[in-house]
C-alpha cells in the first residue's frame, strides 16, 4: 500500500519560511521523480517544484529563488525548503509521487499571514 504523509505546514507570517517533508512507503522511491503542488481557494491546483530520480529539479516561476526541492533516498523523504514567503503563498500543499502510477498525500496547510 502506497502512502506519502506531508507534514510541516503551518501558520508563518511573511517573510518567514517554512520546511515541509514528504515521507513515501510502498514505492520504490529512489525511482520515483517526486513533485509539491499547491492549492488554494478556488483555484486549480498548481505544481510548484518537482525532483527527478536523478535530482533534476523544476520550478514554477512563482517560486523560484525563494523554494528549493530536495530529496533523501535514504529516507525516502522529499522536502520543500520554502523562504520569503508571501500571503499569495497560503494553500493547501501536496506531495506527489511519480513512478508506474501517481499518487498523491493528504496534503497540509500552509497559511502566510500576519
Amino acid at each position: 500500500q502506497v502512502q506519502l504523509v506531508e507534514s510541516g505546514g503551518g501558520l508563518v507570517q511573511p517573510g518567514g519560511s517554512l520546511r515541509l517533508s514528504c515521507a513515501a512507503s510502498g514505492i520504490i522511491f529512489r525511482f520515483a521523480t517526486m513533485g509539491w503542488y499547491r492549492q488554494a481557494p478556488g483555484k486549480q491546483r498548481e505544481l510548484v517544484a518537482s525532483i527527478t530520480s536523478g535530482s533534476s529539479t523544476k520550478y514554477a516561476d512563482s517560486v523560484k529563488g525563494r523554494y528549493t526541492i530536495s530529496r533523501d533516498n535514504a529516507k525516502n523523504t522529499v522536502y520543500l525548503q520554502m523562504n520569503s514567503l508571501k500571503p499569495e503563498d497560503t494553500a493547501v500543499y501536496y506531495c506527489r509521487a511519480g513512478t508506474t502510477a501517481d499518487y498523491w498525500g493528504q496534503g497540509t496547510q500552509v497559511t502566510v499571514s500576519s
